[in-house]
This record gives C-alpha cells, sequence and structure tokens, in this order.
C-alpha cells in the first residue's frame, strides 16, 4: 500500500483549509481535514520508521522526547494543545507527530550523528527595489512529501492569554508539511510578517530545549521585528536546533527592508539562542541556503553542506537579481551536475522541490508554483490580508 501510495507523480493540487477556534479546536479541525495525507506521510516517512521511533522506543531516547516535550509544554502549552488537537482529529499518535518536531533533535543528543545525510534545504531569495520588492522561495523536502502538503489559514482566539508571550489572538495562512505545525516553510499573518525557513545543521543538539519548529510557530504571533527577535532568542530555554528566518513586515515604517537572520541552538549551559541578523536595505538583495554564513556554528558534514555549497554557487553565476523573472530563472535553475537548485530530475530522488513561492511585498499576494516556475504558471496567488488597523 505505502509503495503504492509513494509514486503517485507531482500533482497540479494543493489542498487549503479555513479554520477557526481554540488551538485545539484548529489543530482538530486540521487533523480531521488532511488525515489520510497525514497518516500516509507518517506510513512512508523513512526517518520517522527507521530512527526516530527505534530511538523512542530506548531508554536514552525516551529521556530525550520527554525533556524536550515538558520544555516545549512549559514555554508553549497552547502549540502542544494544537499538535495534540491535530493527532485526535487525523486518528495517530501524538508522539509520532511529536517526534516529527524533533526531528535530528534526538539522534544527534543521542548517538552524535546526523540520521538524515542528504541533501536536504530550500533556497530563498530576497530582492529590494524601487519597484520589486519579494521574497522567494524553494521547499526542498525528503521527496515523500511531495503531495503531502497543505495550506492552513486559521484565526486562533483564546479566552485567556497563552504561553510565554501571553498571546490571545493569532491569525495566519502556512504552508504546513502533513502532521506539522505551520510556521516551518512559507508563511504570513495579519500583522503584516511574511517569512520563509531554511535548515541549518548544527552539529552538536541537546534535549530540554525548544525545538526549531515551535520557535517558528511562535513566530506566527510576532507583531514587529522586536518581538520576532524576542521569539527567536527565546530567552530562558533557547532553540534546541538551527535555521535561517527571512523575513519583512509589509507594515514597517519608511523603506523596506528584509532581514536573514541565522539561528543556532543554545549551547550546554546557554538560555537563549545564538543570533546573527543581516538586513537588505533598498538596493540591496538576500541569498540563503542551508549554511551558516556568519554565525559560527560547528555544522554536521555531508550532503546537505555539499547542496547548499554547490546551489549558493550556482545563484553567484547570475547578475544580482533585479525582478520577479531574475528570481524565477535563479530558482528553477537545473544546470548544477549534483545539486540543481529547482531538483525534480527522476523518481528516485530522495529530495525534490515540492512546490516554488513568491511573495510580492508591492502587490501584497503570495503566488504559488507546483512545479518549476521558469516552464509553468502559478498554481495559485493568494492576497496577503491583513488586519485592519
Amino acid at each position: 500500500m505505502s509503495q503504492r501510495i509513494s509514486n503517485i507523480p507531482r500533482r497540479q493540487a494543493i489542498p487549503i483549509l479555513y479554520t477557526r477556534g481554540t488551538h485545539y479546536e484548529v489543530g482538530y479541525d486540521v487533523g480531521r481535514t488532511f488525515a489520510a495525507i497525514i497518516k500516509n506521510f507518517l506510513q512512508l516517512s523513512g526517518p520517522l520508521n527507521e530512527t526516530y521511533l527505534p530511538l523512542y522506543n530506548t531508554e536514552e531516547g525516551r529521556k530525550v522526547y520527554n525533556a524536550t516535550l515538558e520544555s516545549v509544554k512549559r514555554s508553549f502549552p497552547q502549540y502542544i494543545r494544537e499538535l495534540e488537537g491535530t493527532a485526535d482529529g487525523a486518528q495517530v499518535e501524538f508522539h509520532k507527530l511529536f517526534l516529527l518536531h524533533l526531528d535530528e533533535i534526538l539522534p544527534v543528543a543521542v548517538d552524535g550523528t546526523n540520521s538524515i545525510n542528504q541533501p536536504i534545504g530550500c533556497s530563498t531569495i530576497c530582492v529590494n527595489e524601487p519597484d520589486c520588492e519579494i521574497l522567494a522561495h524553494t521547499e526542498d523536502a525528503l521527496s515523500e512529501v511531495l503531495n503531502h502538503y497543505y495550506f492552513v489559514s486559521a484565526h486562533i482566539v483564546s479566552d485567556s492569554p497563552q504561553g510565554k508571550y501571553n498571546v490571545i489572538e493569532e491569525r495566519f495562512t502556512s504552508l504546513c508539511y502533513a502532521g506539522h505545525l505551520p510556521g516551518y516553510t512559507m508563511n504570513y499573518n495579519h500583522h503584516g510578517l511574511v517569512f520563509s525557513i531554511n535548515t541549518l545543521s548544527a552539529r552538536s543538539l541537546v534535549s530540554g530545549k525548544t525545538p526549531r519548529h515551535f520557535i517558528t510557530r511562535a513566530l506566527l504571533s510576532a507583531e514587529n521585528f522586536i518581538q520576532a527577535q524576542q521569539i527567536l532568542r527565546d530567552n530562558g530555554v533557547g532553540a534546541a536546533d538551527g535555521c535561517s528566518i527571512n523575513m519583512t513586515f509589509l507594515r514597517q515604517e519608511g523603506d523596506r527592508l528584509f532581514h536573514n537572520a541565522e539561528m543556532g541552538p543554545a549551547t550546554v549551559g546557554a538560555d537563549q539562542s545564538h543570533l546573527n541578523i543581516f538586513t537588505a536595505s533598498p538596493g540591496e538583495s538576500i541569498i540563503h541556503a542551508n549554511k551558516y554564513l556568519r554565525l559560527p556554528v560547528p555544522e554536521m558534514t555531508g550532503l546537505i553542506i555539499d547542496s547548499s555549497i554547490e546551489r549558493m554557487k550556482t545563484f553567484g553565476g547570475f547578475q544580482a537579481p533585479k525582478t520577479v523573472h531574475d528570481v524565477i530563472r535563479m530558482l528553477g535553475d537545473t544546470s548544477a551536475r549534483d545539486h540543481a537548485v529547482f531538483r525534480e530530475s527522476g523518481p528516485k530522488d530522495v529530495i525534490k522541490t515540492v512546490c516554488v513561492g513568491i511573495f510580492d511585498c508591492i502587490k501584497r499576494t503570495w503566488t504559488l508554483y507546483s512545479d518549476n516556475p521558469k516552464f509553468n504558471a502559478p498554481l495559485v496567488v493568494l492576497p496577503l490580508t491583513l488586519r485592519e488597523h
């Protein structure tokens, strides 16, 4: 059964759910609506079935799992309830979904090894020109993610302040991998924050910190750049693993600014994430893949780094992007010998570009391509709907 499911070719389809309620209710609606996709993904996920679940069933692995779960419950109990809702709605085990959010924390913390030595990761380009203000992103993932993602457009209203930042209301639209909380791919919220994520692979990860998936989920509540930095630093705990966040605020005063924040995990004894932020003013651009460019964090070696280096080399062969067409040519490029920017060459490819998104800050639109944007029309163009003042 799972073999037949995994051979479904790339679909020109992406479902979207509009939902409103408490954190649990929104999570439940996600799980109930996308139960089939979530169950299929849990069947197909190599890392979950071959690494995370076997480690979870060891004493040392369970310690890492429990310490991290308890830490997240203290900081963000509302997002645990949200994930519990998704598990209940989809009728799947909660621990499997939480293991997906732990990602490589478990194998690195237990064995000191990265279980996924694949050219995983995404590419992001921000252009900041007078007539072109865009944040564009390839969503690259293990091949089983292909056709296993969806949009969640949620409005969450709570009776009382939630979590360490006392959030009452959240409203956002996020591209989500099956069974995952919103926030870790491409996203925007009703305050005008637009952001995308590049996975980074730090060499040393510890239990009891905040997994990056929960930090980026919390980022969906940020009203401004100061709050965004506070969430990324995660004072009192710190990130358990690393990523790069590309962001802009549609309602900021003055010139358009794009930011790339490299977040490194909190080291043993530290109680906040390491953070380095580069800001692109008008006339400047940002290009980021899956390797630390500024923050001195020891990284895993392997294909994620090789792939990132080759994609950045490909980008370096282009002139600095000034238009949407420039960016489409770059993100749709397939010229590299081993690690192309847009990845699709065959059914046996372990990593695929599952979709490409372009946020236009002037038009206030989010354009999504389910195939190579160089050769295909967009599948959907969504308006960026912000809250009224």
